[in-house]
């Protein structure tokens, strides 16, 4: 499920003239039996609330008093998230005769026309304090608190994300905490301003309208509004018309597959850079540690130490935390059974919280190997929200490939790629397919498109920090034995492997000059340090030293000085 949560107003959204109608309070019965959560976001004090609407204790947790107080009916504790304005602020009120005069936990409310005063007080007494309006009435909190934040506060508390909530409202202190959540509905007797900004508007109005949303949520979980649903899609790059290419953030399993060099790792880097300023919170398997510098995640495991599951796991628990695993030191034999007993822990999570939003597999073909069988029983028919990265295709698992609806080829040969893909999945090939791609492009073609689905080329849009190099791990770590260099010479008399950066050093130097010779007008190096080390600077500038026609000596030491400058070697 995507929408796990309903969080709902009371006054004018789920209540008319302050009573919910039996009808209203059968549908919130039937959400809660689907498996979901309910949450009422009320400016009410909690007193006023209990009295008034006797049926509290079918929803989760209350926000009160405009996001200042949570509460929760099935232990009866109770959480303000801030302080009451000081008594004399009060005083002063009473003192210039603001009646009616409410004073909550945090709360201090009134009606209009008090506004004027309200505001002169607050002023008057030097108070940071702000002023909230809603159909008349007249709110005073702490700075920075509304239903918003009130709301955040009580998903945190429930680990829960706001990508996995719907919110419904009426009026104008509504806005804030509609805005933060994944799907927003104003109910048809909603103000103009508010209706406007929704991502949908029910047709009936107050609890009427709710029982619409509600019977929506439990029939399809809003499948219908997936394609309108435009404000969190995640940029992937421009078409050849500067046409903006998007990413729906739910419902896509996606395949970025082809050469290195081509763009994976730029296109990837910018999925994650985006989903990350979205709050959707990721877990990226990482086989060869390329993802350490990644700001926004933590990452467990290194060359020395493997990651712990329950450590993910728990991680994964707070909803704002995403997590890399990093398998360095996880034997290559090994990966797949390491992914095996993670995944069936991920998808509970995600049964439970609708978390993690996305899972991406790096070097698939190493997670999920087209040799391993056990992956038709670990992976499940159906998963969304899964992009696989490999330069393979056909060495990934089928089970897994099935899985994708939406590949993305890159590199020199993008036709080949997804003749592999549509050869290994058994799927007819989609056409026209271009030979070649510009420098910057790449080839998507949605398999599940229900009118045109035929490939299209669109330019990267790179991510706004470029991805730091993983110095320690290219420099000393060991690298798998598909990733190590190996120094044969013409005749392949020499077996010398490089296992990382610095074992490469120290083989150059000690190599006869025609066995380096023939690695570099064969391209060997600018080809390793684009594949294995994924540093296409450092291999473009290997490159031209391999078409330069420089001595053995001369280019030895223009190598050594490219990676010396990327690279801090130990000592």
């Amino acid at each position: 499920m995507r929408y796990l949560t309903l969080a709902t107003d009371y006054d004018g959204t789920l209540a008319t003239d302050s009573q919910v109608s039996p009808e209203t309070l059968d549908a919130l019965k039937r959400l809660k039996e689907s498996g979901r959560k309910l949450i009422l976001v009320t400016g009410r004090q909690l007193d006023d609330l209990c009295q008034t609407f006797a049926q509290v204790d079918l929803f989760d947790c209350v926000v009160a008093e405009n996001g200042a107080l949570l509460y929760f009916p099935a232990t009866h504790e109770k959480k303000p998230l801030g302080d009451r304005p000081p008594e004399a602020f009060v005083q002063a009120l009473q003192a210039r005769n603001v009646e009616p005069l409410g004073v909550g936990q945090v709360i201090v409310a009134t009606w209009h026309p008090h506004e004027t005063v309200v505001l002169e007080t607050i002023r008057d007494l030097g108070l940071e304090l702000q002023v909230i309006f809603n159909k008349g009435a007249v709110m005073v909190l702490p700075s920075g608190i509304n239903k918003a934040s009130g709301l955040k506060a009580a998903l945190a508390h429930m680990g829960l994300s706001p990508h996995n909530v719907v919110a419904v409202g009426d009026a104008e202190n509504d806005h804030a905490f509609l805005e933060v959540c994944e799907f927003s509905v104003a109910v048809a007797n909603a103000l103009p301003m508010l209706k406007d900004r929704a991502d949908w508007v029910t047709q009936h109005s107050r609890g009427a309208g709710v029982t619409e949303l509600i019977d929506k949520i439990t029939a399809s979980d809003l499948e219908e509004f997936a394609e309108s649903l435009d404000r969190h899609q995640i940029l992937l790059g421009t078409d050849k018309e500067g046409t903006e290419v998007k990413l729906q953030p739910y419902g896509t399993s996606l395949l970025l597959a082809g050469t290195s060099g081509g763009g994976k790792s730029t296109l990837a880097m910018g999925i994650l850079e985006r989903l990350a300023e979205q709050a959707y919170q990721f877990c990226i398997i990482d086989p060869e540690g390329d993802y350490e510098g990644f700001e926004g995640a933590v990452v467990l495991g290194d060359s020395q130490q493997p990651p712990n599951i329950s450590e993910v796991l728990d991680l994964l628990n707070r909803p704002e935390q995403s997590v890399i695993v990093n398998l360095l030191s996880v034997k290559l034999d090994e990966r797949p059974a390491f992914f095996a007993g993670l995944l069936p822990s991920l998808m509970e999570l995600r049964a439970r919280t609708g978390r993690p939003h996305w899972i991406v597999v790096d070097e698939a073909h190493h997670m999920l190997p087209a040799s391993w069988h056990p992956a038709s029983l670990t992976l499940p028919q159906a998963l969304s929200n899964l992009l696989l990265i490999t330069v393979h295709p056909d060495h990934v698992a089928i089970p897994a490939l099935s899985l994708i609806n939406m590949v993305i080829a890159v590199g020199k040969a993008p036709h080949e790629t997804i003749a592999s893909f549509c050869n290994t999945v058994g799927c007819d090939l989609p056409e026209p397919l271009p030979d070649r791609l510009d420098s910057g492009e790449v080839l998507a073609w949605d398999r599940q498109a229900d009118e045109d689905n035929e490939p299209f080329r669109f330019h990267i849009t790179p991510p706004r920090v470029e991805r730091r190099r993983h110095m320690r791990n290219y420099a000393e770590g060991e690298l798998g034995a598909d990733k190590c260099f190996y120094f044969r010479g013409a005749e392949a008399k020499l077996n010398l492997k490089a296992q990382n950066l610095m074992m490469f050093m120290e083989l150059a130097e000690g190599v006869d000059e025609e066995t380096w010779l023939h690695h570099l007008q064969q391209q060997d190096y600018s080809c390793w340090f684009r594949e294995a080390i994924k540093d296409d600077t450092l291999a473009d500038e290997a490159a031209e030293v391999e078409s330069s026609q420089l001595s053995a000596t001369e280019s030895r030491d223009r190598i050594k000085a490219a990676i010396t400058s990327r690279y801090t070697l130990p000592a």
